[in-house]
């Protein structure tokens, strides 16, 4: 197999043809996007409502990607267990929507998925101090969660790069992550900062030219980027 590129691309569903997940899918796998990002909000915790485990077993069929599950829910303690068994290879909560951060990361693990936490915008980076040992992805919301389509925040590249430097002082071999307003322009700057994941919703799926052309427009800024570095 061979070895993954060190910058991995997330597509989200949100952006997609809801009528057609499926396809996005493939879609996305086909233009080599590794990860399949699924947001799952429950109109609480975020003002929107998506969908939930059912969705993820139904494409779990069409797709041999990394599915990145990212709950945007209250209490996400309660569908561990059945996000797991639906197919997700990475589950990430929210630190400020579970009280028993350290407790929620570990049942996440004992099912048998990698464990993430995100960090709201607002959030600080120390709210996940104590919990690095038992993370496998940290996700750093670029803007406030709840729709696609928003414009990346320019004060969260400080944090990207704080993000990075705590990780790597650590000794964590953590994924960076970060959501929201990613595309051709702001790849540049969140990959210089230190950000290993990158989930796009419309730079993809809203791609004038199709997945493709989204997937591979960011391919490019990655790249360049790099060359940069």
């Amino acid at each position: 197999m061979s070895e993954m590129p060190l910058v991995l691309i997330a597509p989200s569903l949100l952006s997609a043809d809801f009528a057609n997940f499926a396809q996005a899918a493939r879609q996305a796998a086909e233009a080599g996007a590794e990860f399949l990002h699924f947001d799952v909000m429950d109109g609480v915790f975020v003002p929107n409502i998506t969908f939930g485990p059912q969705t993820v077993r139904a494409l779990r069929h069409h797709s041999d990607a990394i599915f990145d599950v990212h709950l945007m829910i209250v209490q996400p303690e309660r569908y561990i267990e059945e996000f797991a068994q639906a197919g997700a290879d990475i589950i990430t909560v929210h630190a400020e929507a579970s009280t028993h951060l350290q407790r929620t990361l570990a049942r996440i693990r004992e099912c048998g998925a990698r464990a993430g936490v995100s960090l709201n915008p607002a959030t600080p980076l120390n709210a996940i101090e104590y919990v690095l040992p038992d993370i496998d992805l940290l996700l750093i919301m670029t803007v406030n969660p709840g729709f696609g389509g928003q414009e990346f925040i320019p004060e969260m590249l400080r944090k990207i790069a704080r993000a990075r430097a705590m990780l790597d002082e650590a000794g964590s071999d953590a994924w960076l992550e970060v959501d929201g307003g990613i595309n051709g322009a702001t790849t540049p700057l969140v990959v210089r900062a230190g950000a290993r994941v990158l989930v796009a919703g419309s730079a993809v799926f809203g791609h004038p030219d199709g997945v493709r052309a989204g997937v591979e427009e960011l391919r490019q800024a990655v790249w360049e980027a790099q060359e940069r570095v």
